[in-house]
């Protein structure tokens, strides 16, 4: 594996990546809440781009892995320009993304920010509007108590340690959602997902497919997968993903 380079932002943040050159489209990974670009689903795929040649990009959001930054000082507005940062730094042409879980909501705000850049995009457990319609929508009275006195709170996780959520991310997400006005995506997409994800269900997966305006959009749900869609199946389907949407991009 090659040594971690880093990107200072304007904001002035500075970002880890890995850049494997190639031929295009660059296949931009963007990862999940507090997963780092050393992930199974990551490293695997720029395996898989390097042995075809493909030009590929993974990176850490501020806050996540080895970026600058602490976890809990973030929120979607940092890490869409985060995510903006590297794409318009780093990449040339047109690039493919690849968002996991809160990197599909990344992946479809590039699409919105950047439309003529992108020739597809993938996601895999997309988690678009997450902290509205998952955490604020669910929030007990106490919790969201907690949020005004305290300024956070702590949620457990069935994949790590508990999350700890701020009011800034709360607050910050709703200056993001995507699911409530129109969404055209002018470009291929799959979608794929787990039937056993405790974390992202089922439901918004159907509501991304029936709410974005897209000529081409298929989504895959896959029996007993869960939220990791990690296994040597799952690698496999995202790899089938990856390139056919590049392969309808040339």
């Amino acid at each position: 594996m090659s040594d971690t380079t880093f990107l200072n932002t304007p904001q002035g943040r500075r970002l880890a990546y890995h850049l494997t050159p190639g031929t295009g489209p660059c296949v931009v990974f963007l990862g999940g809440l507090k997963s780092d670009m050393n992930g199974t689903k990551a490293v695997h795929l720029e395996n898989w781009a390097q042995a075809r040649g493909q030009a590929f990009l993974r990176f850490d959001y501020s806050g996540h892995g080895e970026s600058s930054g602490t976890f809990e000082e973030g929120c979607i507005g940092d890490w869409h320009e985060d995510t903006m940062a590297v794409v318009d730094a780093l990449t040339d042409g047109p690039v493919v993304a690849v968002g996991s879980s809160m990197g599909g909501w990344q992946a479809l705000l590039l699409a919105r920010t950047r439309p003529d850049r992108i020739a597809g995009l993938v996601t895999v457990a997309a988690a678009p509007d997450f902290t509205e319609d998952g955490y604020w929508a669910n929030f007990s009275e106490a919790q969201k108590q907690a949020l005004e006195t305290a300024g956070q709170v702590e949620l457990p996780s069935d994949y790590m340690e508990p999350y700890i959520i701020s009011k800034r991310m709360i607050e910050d997400g709703r200056a993001w959602l995507v699911l409530r006005d129109p969404l055209p995506l002018r470009f291929p997409v799959r979608c794929l997902q787990g039937t056993a994800d405790t974390a992202v269900s089922t439901a918004t997966a159907l509501g991304l497919l029936d709410h974005a305006e897209c000529p081409d959009m298929r989504l895959t749900l896959v029996k007993d997968a869960d939220h990791r869609f990690s296994d040597g199946s799952c690698l496999g389907l995202i790899e089938e993903a990856v390139a056919e949407v590049i392969a309808i991009a040339r």
